[in-house]
Parts: structure tokens; C-alpha cells; sequence
């Protein structure tokens, strides 16, 4: 194993997310949403990520759900930051308190209310 090559991660941290991933990234969480309306959270739970799941009942107010999955604002956030800004940009939006990450769940939210409507 000495010889193995090490792995670099330089590409991912040079990764910057484009509008149209973001976009993509908050339609597919309010489609996900609005499904888990419908049908509740068992067809859901155990096919999704930990992750989306709990971005999922973030933007649905589920509160038992989030503790349940031991996650708060903060950490539901920091993840998506990671999703919607990329590694370094990341860390500047954690830095600045992730205005820009809830910014991007109120949209998601005021989607998802239209999609409900």
C-alpha cells in the first residue's frame, strides 16, 4: 500500500456550483417535498440520503423529523451550503452566517407554496 498513489481532492474544492445546478438542486427538493405531502414520509425515508431527507424537513417545518435525525438549522444549512456554493465557497457562506444558503430555503419555500396552492 506504500506505493499507492494518494487521492487528490483538488478538484472538488476548486468546484463552484452554476445557477442552473442550484436551480436544479431547489426544484428537485420542493418536487420532493410536495411528494412527501401526498404520501408521507414512508415511500421516502429509506430511499433518500440522510441529507436530503433532512433538507427535505427543513423546508417542511418537520421539527419531530429533524431531531429525530439528530439535525438542527445549522446543520442542515451547512450541508447545503456545501451543495449550492461548492467546498471554498462554502466556508465564506458559513463565515457569513449563511444568508445566502436561507436565502435560497425561503425561495424554496415560496415554490413549494405555490406547488401547493
Amino acid at each position: 500500500m506504500a506505493d499507492a498513489e494518494r487521492i487528490s481532492w483538488d478538484h472538488l474544492k476548486a468546484r463552484q456550483p452554476s445557477d442552473v445546478e442550484r436551480d436544479a438542486l431547489q426544484t428537485q427538493l420542493v418536487e420532493r417535498a410536495v411528494a412527501v405531502n401526498q404520501h408521507g414520509w414512508d415511500e421516502y425515508r429509506d430511499v433518500w440520503s440522510a441529507g436530503e431527507v433532512a433538507g427535505v424537513a427543513y423546508l417542511l417545518g418537520d421539527a419531530a423529523l429533524l431531531e429525530e435525525l439528530e439535525e438542527h438549522e445549522g446543520s442542515v444549512l451547512t450541508r447545503f451550503a456545501g451543495d449550492l456554493y461548492g467546498f471554498k465557497g462554502a466556508r465564506k457562506e458559513i463565515e457569513s452566517g449563511l444568508v445566502n444558503t436561507q436565502a435560497w430555503f425561503d425561495a424554496a419555500r415560496k415554490k413549494l407554496g405555490k406547488a401547493t396552492t
